[in-house]
Order: C-alpha cells, then sequence, then structure tokens
C-alpha cells in the first residue's frame, strides 16, 4: 500500500503511514484532543497545515468556518492523508499524576503491578512486594481519547460499533507499558490489579455499556473481573489472574473505591469525605458504620472541556491566577506564552474576578460586556462563568445532599480530601471562596492519585478488604432526591 510521510512541527516527529489514513488515528499519541468525539464542533483538534495538501469536503469546510478558522487551518477528525504533509501542533504535555506514597502494607514475595486507568490517563507501577518499592512507572494519555474526553462520548462510540477497538486498544496499551517497565527489571510478574471508572472497567472487560446509556442509568455488571494474560493479548507471563477490582455504582468505579481505601475512611470513627475532580467527578463522605457516594457532572468543565478557551493542565495552559498589587499574575505551564487556561486556573480566575467585584452574585459580568480578558489574549467569556457555576453547584450540591443522608451536616466532615491530577494543582482557599465546598480550608486536604495508592494497596490485601468497603457503602443518585433542583439552583449563586 502507498505510504506518506506525516511531519508534525515543532516536535521534530516524522510518521510514515498508509494512503488515506485519518489523522485522528495517528495524532491522538501526541495529545491532540477530541472532546467531542470527532464531531468536528469543539475545534480542539486543529493543526494548521505548513506544507502539502489535505483535502477539504464541503463539510468540512463548513465546520471550519463555523470555528472562526483561517484557510489553513484543518481538522483532525475530518482529514486524511493522501500525500506528504507537515503539520503545526501544540507540544502537548500532558501532566499526569504518579504517585510515591507510603502506606501500611504486610510484605509479600515476589512483584506486582498497580494500574490507574483513568478516562484521561493511564498510570502503571511496578512494585517490589517485599518492600512496596516503586522500581518503575509508566504513563500515558489513554488512547480512546479519539472516542471524545468524557465518558459519555465513550458509551456514544460503543453504541456505535466501536467497542471491541476500544477494548483492544486499551488492552495492548496496558500491556505495551508493562513491557516496557519489564524490560526495565526482568522479575517475575505475579500480579497486576487495575482500578478506573465504570465505564473503563466494562470497556476494558469487554462488556456491554448500554444500560448506562439511558435512564435510569443502571448497571448490574459491577462486579470484580479476571481475566489471563493471555485473554488480554499480553506477551508477557502473569502468576495469578489479573483482576480489575469491583465498581461501587453505575458511575462510581473501583478508583473511588481505592480511594476510599487510599485514604482509611472506611476505619475513621469521624465523618470523612473524599472529592476526586477528575473527569467524572465524584464524591463520598463516611465513617467506620456507613459510606454514601455519587457522581457529578463537574468535570468537563474544570477539564477545559466546556470552557473556550479550557485546556488541559499541558504546555501553554495557565495553571495559576494570583492578585498581586491589584493586578492579576499568571503562571503557564512550560513556562510559555498562554493559549488557554485550565481547571485549577478556572477556580482561580473567578474567585479573584469576585474579590474584584468584577462578577455578581448571579454569576454576571457587572460592566456587561461578554468577556473579561484574564491574562495576554485568554479570556473568560460569560458563557465560562455560567460552565463553571453549573461545576461549583455540582459538587456542592453533591456534598449538602450526602450528609443529609447521613442525618449530619457539613460541619461535621473533620476531613475533606481532593485526589485526582486536577485537584493536586488547586487553591484551596480560592476552592472555600467560590463556595464549591462549604468548610474551613483547613479542613481540605490534597492527597494526590489515591486511586493509584488504593491499587497498591489492594496489591497487598485480598479480596475480603473491598467486600468490607462495598458491604457498608450506598450509591446515591443525587437526582433522586426531591429537592435536588433547589439545593443546585442555590448553590449555583456566589455568596
Amino acid at each position: 500500500m502507498k505510504k506518506h510521510t506525516i511531519r508534525l512541527h515543532p516536535l521534530g516527529k516524522e510518521l510514515q503511514v498508509n494512503d488515506q489514513t485519518p489523522l485522528i488515528d495517528v495524532l491522538h499519541e501526541f495529545g491532540i484532543e477530541f472532546p467531542c468525539g470527532g464531531k468536528g464542533t469543539c475545534g480542539k483538534c486543529k493543526v494548521r497545515l505548513l506544507d502539502g495538501e489535505i483535502e477539504i469536503s464541503d463539510v468540512h469546510k463548513q465546520k471550519i468556518k463555523q470555528l472562526g478558522l483561517a484557510y489553513d487551518w484543518r481538522l483532525s477528525c475530518f482529514s486524511f492523508v493522501t500525500n506528504d504533509i507537515t503539520l503545526e501542533i501544540e507540544q502537548f504535555n500532558h501532566l499526569i499524576l504518579a504517585d510515591e506514597s507510603d502506606f501500611d502494607f504486610k510484605p509479600q514475595e515476589g512483584f506486582g503491578i498497580a494500574v490507574d486507568l483513568g478516562t484521561t490517563t493511564i498510570v502503571a507501577q511496578l512494585i517490589d512486594l517485599s518492600s512496596a518499592k516503586v522500581l518503575a512507572v509508566e504513563t500515558m494519555l489513554n488512547p480512546q481519547v479519539k472516542f471524545g474526553a468524557d465518558l459519555i462520548s465513550r458509551i456514544q462510540a460503543s453504541l456505535d460499533g466501536h467497542s471491541n477497538e476500544m477494548t483492544g486498544i486499551i488492552r495492548s496499551s496496558i500491556g505495551v507499558m508493562i513491557n516496557l517497565m519489564l524490560k526495565k527489571h526482568e522479575v517475575p510478574l505475579h500480579k497486576v490489579v487495575l482500578v478506573g471508572n465504570t465505564v473503563m472497567q466494562l470497556i476494558f472487560s469487554n462488556c456491554d455499556v448500554s444500560p448506562l446509556s439511558y435512564y435510569p442509568f443502571h448497571t448490574n455488571n459491577l462486579g470484580l473481573k479476571s481475566f489471563t494474560a493471555e485473554e488480554l493479548g499480553w506477551n508477557f507471563q502473569v502468576m495469578e489472574n489479573v483482576q480489575f477490582y469491583p465498581s461501587i455504582g453505575s458511575f462510581v468505579g473501583s478508583d473511588i473505591l481505592a480511594g476510599i481505601a487510599a485514604t482509611g475512611l472506611h476505619c475513621q470513627d469521624n465523618y470523612t469525605a473524599l472529592i476526586d475532580l477528575g473527569t467524572n467527578g465524584e464524591i463520598v463522605i463516611g465513617n467506620k458504620n456507613h459510606i454514601v457516594c455519587a457522581s457529578t457532572a463537574a468535570g468537563p468543565a474544570f477539564e477545559g472541556g466546556c470552557i473556550s478557551m479550557g485546556m488541559r493542565a499541558v504546555t501553554g495552559a495557565i495553571s495559576s491566577l494570583n492578585l498581586i498589587d491589584g493586578k492579576i499574575e499568571a503562571s503557564v505551564i512550560g513556562n510559555t506564552t498562554a493559549k488557554g487556561i485550565c481547571g485549577s486556573a478556572l477556580i482561580d480566575a473567578v474567585a479573584i474576578l469576585r474579590k474584584l467585584d468584577l462578577i455578581g452574585m448571579f454569576g454576571e459580568i457587572n460592566s456587561g460586556e461578554q468577556q473579561i480578558q484574564i491574562a495576554w489574549k485568554v479570556n473568560l467569556s460569560q458563557k465560562d462563568i455560567n460552565e463553571f457555576q453549573l461545576a461549583k453547584a455540582a459538587i456542592a450540591a453533591g456534598l449538602t445532599i450526602l450528609a443529609k443522608n447521613l442525618a449530619i451536616e457539613l460541619s461535621d466532615i473533620e476531613k475533606i480530601y481532593i485526589a485526582g491530577g486536577f485537584g493536586n494543582y488547586i487553591n484551596i482557599e480560592n476552592v472555600v471562596e467560590t463556595g464549591m465546598i462549604e468548610l474551613p480550608a483547613e479542613k481540605i486536604h490534597k492527597m494526590g492519585n489515591t486511586a493509584l495508592i488504593g491499587a497498591k494497596i489492594f496489591l497487598f490485601s485480598d479480596i475480603k478488604l473491598t467486600g468490607e468497603i462495598l458491604e457498608i457503602t450506598r450509591h446515591i443518585n443525587l437526582e433522586g432526591d426531591p429537592n435536588f433542583q433547589d439545593i443546585y439552583v442555590d448553590k449555583m449563586l456566589f455568596q
């Protein structure tokens, strides 16, 4: 078959691909994102054509026009390689949170792998089971991003007939990551434990996700999934079955189960909360007697999905903002020109604009204009502020309703742990300032990648531990609360 060369500037990369290869199939490996799942509506996958030709259809031309792009831009999701081309793409260096935390363990013989399979990123660690020492780490973007940035897009892609492909690429990618670690350390592999949200577990396991596509969004297929390495297409041996740990509810997966284990929430006398502000926002409150949890629709805004100049935590994204002598000063990932704003800086922006009285109680821009300049050419629009209000209200309402289910007040919560890569970079004082978490800042603690910490704990324990957690845990449908709508609308306001 005829081959073509794709040159990527400024990365200095060259790719050899077959004729008619869709760009969406190759560029996702370099951080190009497809939040809309390849529908051409978000513009996040745009690339500048520096040399060569990409044939452009009428529909493609219309999409480019609607997004206000110049003639030399193309959308990867509508482009096919028919000759040698040179493309300019942003140097997207994603910040992926691994973990080196200490935890209690009982020494064992052998070596194990802990995997946190996230919607956006994957982290795997090779662990010496005699010491819990991390011998090697591999991280990567989840290659399923070409089917969309969020869980709903992935579910839709499954319904559209891409289920087997998504299963295949995720199994293969994790196999490659493990192989890379085993090449550095030629050790016998005893165990592999995976955790992830419910959709990631079902897709990895090649199970039906369609029940999660319609009301009441419920699946009974939440349990532990076991595989041999051979079943997964891996070319190395694992002495015990590979285990993907059980989910708690339809949109609360084993990553949160692992987070509960990591925080020790299930062992505490006092009430503790865990909030994971990842792509799929989850909230847990409980103690050693009972735990309640729920999922929220907070993730998209905090991950840049529905913010006009929103970005993930990559090169060129404003990661934080500070008010110094009445002026807003920005920190940009990669120490380069700002191209957009990520979730942590979005929280900072809203908190600072409130302090400067540029945003009103209802989220309105007080000047009457439709946007406010934050730094350089990065603006926050009225729609962006409203999207933030929806996201922060989802977290605040979730905490309120879960506390009500336990018959406690928010003030009864002694500690709140913030988990996830995004949570690691937020300014806690600004989180409180916006009203997202209505508790004193001193009660709020960052804990990093609790899913990965919990996965490592599972390497040292048997399934009995998860059984004990699941026995006292209830999954709550927030929207099923009769007062949900009133609480949610109230939490949208800036008090």
